[in-house]
């Protein structure tokens, strides 16, 4: 079943940067809640920028507990500080995710052996030290790292989530097919085949009609292999969207009220 999971909790949004810089729960535990009821089947926990990797870890900690007070859905630990993940791994309740590492090699080394300690999904960038790719082809070689080193750690192909990163289609509109095609070609790299995501928000940054975009660029993807998204859970036409896309694509059974048994996990 297509995974949702939902990318409100994060420090760059305005109420959570100021919940956090003033340790209210509230905040989180209301978008907890919401994203929860959208269709949420993960959340994305982001404490945003903040200096010390020391705090980053306090805070992360704090966010996760706060957020999986209130609703039972498990975390995905959205962080660039390898301290922070660990501490949200800790703090975290039933199965997590880390979000996320790059095809560098230091990197991999440092969180596939913390997403096998704490038995955690991982998501996993098509990019490294030199960018993101332009090609399919270049993004796919670099997914097969990914593959190999996560297989080499004792990570099940069923916790990785390959992310084949899409850009704003406003700057980068030709990396949009070369991003399905690595979509369909992702499947053919170990058996069982990793799993998918995308940050789906990215592909309409300062674009009009945004959540037109969204919807649309999510079908698509969709149809050519993606099994889960970083998107607004709220918005109720990009959810449908998906529960749509889940019955058209005979991943889910089809029954007149799809549309609420889909928000129900």
């Amino acid at each position: 079943m297509f995974e949702i999971i939902g990318e409100r909790i994060n420090g760059l949004f305005k109420d959570i940067r100021q919940a956090v810089a003033e340790r209210d729960p509230k905040p989180i535990e209301m978008w907890a809640i919401k994203q929860y009821e959208g269709g949420a089947h993960w959340l994305d926990i982001n404490t945003g920028p903040i200096a010390s990797q020391e705090e980053q870890a306090e805070i992360m900690a704090w966010m996760v507990k706060t957020a999986q007070s209130v609703v039972d859905l498990p975390v995905a630990i959205d962080s660039t500080s390898v301290l922070a993940i660990e501490a949200g791994l800790k703090a975290a309740k039933g199965k997590a995710m880390i979000n996320s590492t790059t095809a560098e090699q230091a990197k991999m080394d440092a969180l596939f052996p913390l997403a096998k300690q704490f038995e955690a999904a991982i998501i996993c960038l098509a990019m490294n030290e030199k960018g993101v790719p332009k090609d399919a082809e270049s993004r796919i070689a670099l997914a097969g790292e990914l593959v190999v080193n996560a297989d080499a750690y004792g990570i099940p192909m069923t916790d990785l989530y390959i992310d084949p990163l899409i850009l704003p289609v406003n700057v980068a509109q030709d990396h949009v097919p070369e991003v399905l095609e690595t979509l369909r070609q992702i499947k053919m790299l170990a058996s069982p085949a990793p799993r998918t995501t995308i940050g789906l928000s990215n592909v309409s940054q300062k674009s009009p009609n945004r959540p037109l975009i969204n919807r649309t660029f999510l079908v698509m993807a969709m149809a050519a292999g993606l099994d889960s998204a970083i998107m607004d859970a709220n918005d109720n036409d990009l959810v449908d969207a998906a529960a749509t896309a889940s019955i058209l694509l005979n991943q889910t059974i089809y029954c007149d009220s799809y549309l609420k048994i889909f928000r129900q996990r």
